[in-house]
């Protein structure tokens, strides 16, 4: 019995771990880089002329190929070839697309020709604006291919063990880079006196982060040849015995459809609002300095990373994967509110840590039962589509909701006599009033709510398991 239980790589817990790290260690990297500028809108307002909307349409650039159809592509291919050579191509993309980006912000780009003319051409955006929207575009479809990717390796490593803790963790991980670029960035840019730099130093995390992956890659391989040795897996038959008709299987499946709109709402009410919270905080709390409004928000990704793989291992042990959906949209609707109407009123910093710790403890809670849940709803030969699949359609909102929310908040402040005078004078900060983008985002929470309701009694009615633990007691346990 011991020599079969030690006999797959996996079956190592220093081992299986070890993995988790490179692969997690790829999307603290690209997470940095997700949010590398978000921090820094009042200042490349500054610099670059890039006002409310441009930076909404650059951080809507991120997600347009993926919502043209390259998820899909890039569910068939994590199928189809693997999740070696699909890691490793999303790595190469992301570091491909940093590259484009930072040529696009850099200092010595804004005086060519070529960004000249870029900003005459197509729209009125300045010639930066579309170089790096290009650069984030191509980052963008390796970033949610990876993301993907990694959820399906840990999926097959995990198999019957912590996998929801393991998902948890991989999380945290990520959302430890995003915490920690809101305090790096700033002090980067300060200290050199330019918006790329920090947009440089990531650059080279994401090189990092390719180099980690292939080093898993040489890890899989190894398993896979341990489990073709075994008899589980055949080498004729591996991830290319999928089909693009198996697709239906996916589109047809209203417990499919269900996640994956709850997803789109949640998620809109996240992402896009972390391009706008550090500029939002220096709004409603009386003209802080970027650097300041970016160290208070930067607490929202630790209240996730802390709690979500404890949250993983409750829910691999015992259970409730709906009941946290449901309540990580309720805290996600009184976050926002707050943001709108008690933070202006107040100006109190305390109430605005206080809430962005919160916001966090949602952050846990949803990705923590969502992701973990889809093995459970979908058949592992298409796992990487579903995965994909989801992923895709939550960029179609994550594509269009900083459009809104940058469109929005100039349209809301146009009137706003302080904004005015404060264009007028040139000054460094301009003091919008966030409230009407507030109230959307808390509008796309109470819309998860129901959907998350919705969920819970489908659970009970079909018996998918949602609200059951992850961890099977074995033969010999029970």
């Amino acid at each position: 019995m011991a020599e079969k239980i030690q006999k797959f790589m996996n079956d190592s817990p220093a081992i299986r771990w070890a993995a988790l790290i490179l692969i997690a260690l790829m999307m603290f990297f690209g997470y940095m880089f997700v949010d590398v500028m978000s921090p820094l809108q009042a200042l490349v307002e500054q610099q670059r002329g890039w006002t409310p909307s441009v930076f909404g349409t650059y951080a809507s650039a991120e997600y347009i190929l993926n919502v043209c159809g390259f998820l899909i592509l890039a569910g068939i291919i994590l199928d189809k070839m693997g999740v070696r050579f699909t890691g490793t191509l999303s790595a190469s993309m992301m570091f491909v697309g940093a590259c484009i980006k930072y040529i696009g912000i850099s200092d010595w780009f804004q005086t060519t020709a070529f960004c000249n003319w870029l900003g005459t051409w197509w729209t009125a955006m300045p010639g930066s604006a579309k170089m790096a929207a290009l650069g984030f575009m191509i980052f963008g479809c390796g970033c949610e291919m990876a993301g993907t990717t990694v959820s399906k390796a840990i999926a097959k490593w995990f198999k019957g063990k912590e996998m929801a803790m393991a998902m948890g963790i991989e999380m945290a991980i990520a959302r430890v880079g995003v915490f920690a670029i809101f305090s790096i960035s700033p002090f980067i840019a300060n200290k050199l006196g330019s918006v790329a730099a920090p947009v440089g130093f990531c650059t080279v995390l994401l090189l990092i982060g390719l180099i980690n992956f292939i080093i898993f890659t040489f890890m899989d391989s190894k398993f896979d040849k341990e489990l073709v040795a075994a008899g589980i897996k055949s080498e004729d038959s591996s991830e290319d015995e999928f089909q693009v008709k198996d697709l239906k299987q996916i589109l047809t499946s209203l417990n499919f459809w269900v996640v994956a709109i709850l997803c789109v709402l949640y998620y809109s009410a996240i992402f896009p609002f972390q391009r706008y919270g550090a500029n939002m905080l220096q709004c409603n709390l009386n003209g802080l300095s970027a650097e300041t409004a970016a160290n208070i928000f930067r607490w929202f990704p630790i209240g996730a990373a802390v709690l979500t793989p404890f949250l993983g291992r409750y829910l691999d042990t015992k259970g409730k994967g709906a009941t946290m959906l449901i309540w990580g949209a309720v805290l996600l609707i009184v976050c926002h509110l707050v943001f709108a109407f008690a933070l202006p009123a107040t100006g109190s910093r305390f109430l605005a840590y206080a809430t962005i710790v919160i916001l966090g403890v949602s952050f846990s809670l949803v990705p923590a039962a969502l992701w973990p849940s889809v093995p459970k709803i979908i058949d592992e030969k298409v796992l990487g589509s579903a995965y994909c699949l989801i992923f895709w359609v939550q960029n179609i909102g994550l594509c269009f909701v900083p459009l809104l929310i940058g469109s929005v908040l100039d349209s809301s402040n146009a009137n706003n006599p302080e904004v005015i005078a404060a264009k007028a004078a040139g000054a460094e900060f301009i003091p919008y009033n966030y409230t009407v983008p507030l109230i959307i985002f808390a509008c796309f929470g109470v819309a998860a709510l129901v959907i998350a309701l919705y969920l819970k009694a489908l659970d009970a009615k079909r018996k998918l398991g949602l609200e059951e633990p992850n961890i099977k007691p074995s033969a010999d346990e029970a």
